[in-house]
């Protein structure tokens, strides 16, 4: 099995092509659905985030407020910093388990959605190929408004605070430009699926598990073999 990263700007539209994916059989691993799942009330990173940020930015059932915490870290590297070191080990633990089970289950490849995948940089050594979603960029900025709820001032600096589309595209395998009608998207998504599923890569990931799996099998067998005969004979 091997795995493809899915990326893009805020507000590209990355939802949509994920959506596409799973309809078409694909496993999706949501970073941000793992993120919001690490951060329930009572989890460790909870606990942890409660420690180091306070009580103000908790809803009043327990949960984390994201809009209070997202505004407090946006303007402060070292918080951003602190929040990241909290939950990304239990986020890519989570998503590392998921994509075990997706591999017992025989899938050749799965998806990563990975919003910030060329910020951090974490994940991209475990990735065989990336697919990078674009839109133009007042596409991309009406989206993000009526999505979020910003006004037009606050959309563009959370636009400008990520990696630029163009530069992203340049780093892709992939590029699907959704800037045209679902349709247009849609297609544009299958043909990347059709590519994905003619590549044998899992194949030979698949191979290798097998023989690494056969050695310890077979020096499993040979050691209690050698421990048995050692066992001297009663007469």
């Amino acid at each position: 099995m091997f795995i493809v990263g899915l990326t893009g700007g805020i507000a590209t539209g990355k939802s949509t092509v994920a959506a596409i994916m799973r309809e078409h059989g694909i496993p999706v691993i949501d970073a941000d659905i793992v993120a919001r799942k690490v951060v329930e009330p009572g989890k460790p990173a909870w606990h942890n985030i409660r420690k180091e940020f306070g009580s103000d930015v908790f809803l009043e059932n327990g949960e984390l407020d994201r809009v209070k915490l997202g505004d407090l870290i946006f303007n402060d590297v070292e918080k951003r910093k602190k929040l990241n070191t909290i939950t990304h080990p239990h986020i890519y633990r989570e998503m590392g388990w998921q994509a075990f089970k997706c591999f017992l289950k025989g899938h050749p490849f799965i998806v990563m959605d990975l919003p910030l995948l060329f910020e951090t940089g974490h994940m991209l050594g475990y990735l065989y190929k990336v697919i990078v979603v674009t839109c133009e960029e007042d596409l991309q900025l009406q989206r993000l408004m009526e999505r979020s709820g910003f006004t037009e001032a606050k959309a563009k600096l959370r636009i400008g605070a990520q990696m630029s589309l163009e530069k992203k595209a340049d780093m892709a395998n992939f590029v699907i430009e959704n800037s045209s009608s679902d349709r247009d998207t849609r297609e544009q998504t299958i043909k990347v699926i059709n590519v994905l599923r003619n590549y044998k890569q899992h194949w030979k990931i698949r191979i290798l598990v097998g023989f690494c799996c056969t050695v310890l099998l077979a020096g499993v067998y040979w050691l209690r073999n050698k421990s048995l005969k050692s066992i001297p004979a009663v007469a």
